[in-house]
């Protein structure tokens, strides 16, 4: 994956423009009276850009512990997940200067103390080490508790799956068992139906043959001649009926 296309570089260039900004509206608040209301106003600003940014940094940090459980399913080197965890513990420390440098001045600003600007360098130049001690401690915890959380997670998801998976194979099977017995079926109907024709073909030919034969017989035979079978075949079926109704 390119960088262009990478998520973690789209997120970082957001965060690096934030910090960009962050520090041009410091510097700013630096050249301003301490006693002003833009300064306080400007202060708020500050302050809350930093809660942002920092939010941003852990939540790109949080990534990275995710990606470093199997770097290679994510297509990343150990140097490229390294490259990445400077950065963001760059980003972090410039973010944190620049609030440590803000509440000073604030704090600084309601003592009447009007050495903040010398302060305020100091404070940017060097980081608060018990704060980063503070926050980088705060960030392996939420690191930890993400990265156990979401194994669970993936467990609970895999083994849902796996469950699914065996209901839908179920499922098939059953499916392709009907299908086939479906199948068998038809074939069995298609046969009857194939020998019920043809016996209807074979009836419908015999009947025909009887209908030309009784033609024939009628016609040669004369009117007395027809009679006399007429009666002959009444006189049968009187007989036939007493054979099977009487006896």
């Amino acid at each position: 994956m390119s960088s262009a296309q990478d998520p973690f570089y789209i997120v970082k260039e957001e965060i690096q423009d934030s910090i960009d900004k962050l520090q041009t509206t410091f510097h700013k608040w630096e050249q301003m009276a301490l006693d002003t209301v833009d300064h306080a106003q400007l202060t708020k600003e500050l302050l809350a850009g930093c809660e942002s940014i920092q939010w941003q940094v852990v939540e790109l940090e949080k990534t990275i512990s995710v990606a470093a459980r199997d770097p290679s399913w994510y297509g990343l080197t150990e140097v490229e997940l390294e490259k990445r965890r400077r950065w963001t513990s760059t980003a972090r420390t410039q973010v944190s200067n620049v609030k440590n440098a803000v509440v000073a001045g604030k704090e600084m600003n309601g003592m009447g103390n009007f050495n903040a600007n010398a302060t305020r360098r100091e404070l940017m130049r060097l980081p608060d080490s018990n704060q980063t001690d503070r926050s980088d401690q705060y960030i392996a915890r939420n690191n930890d508790d993400f990265i156990s959380s979401e194994s669970d997670r993936q467990l609970l998801l895999i083994k849902q799956q796996d469950e699914e998976l065996d209901e839908l194979s179920a499922s098939v099977e059953r499916i392709g068992g009907v299908g086939l017995t479906i199948h068998e079926e038809l074939l069995s109907q298609e046969k009857i139906l194939d020998e019920l024709g043809n016996e209807m073909d074979s009836t419908s030919n015999r009947l025909d043959f009887v209908q030309k034969k009784v033609a024939m017989v009628m016609k040669k035979a004369s009117v007395k001649g027809q009679l006399m079978m007429i009666f002959l075949l009444i006189a049968l079926f009187i007989i036939l009926f007493v054979l099977v109704f009487v006896t």
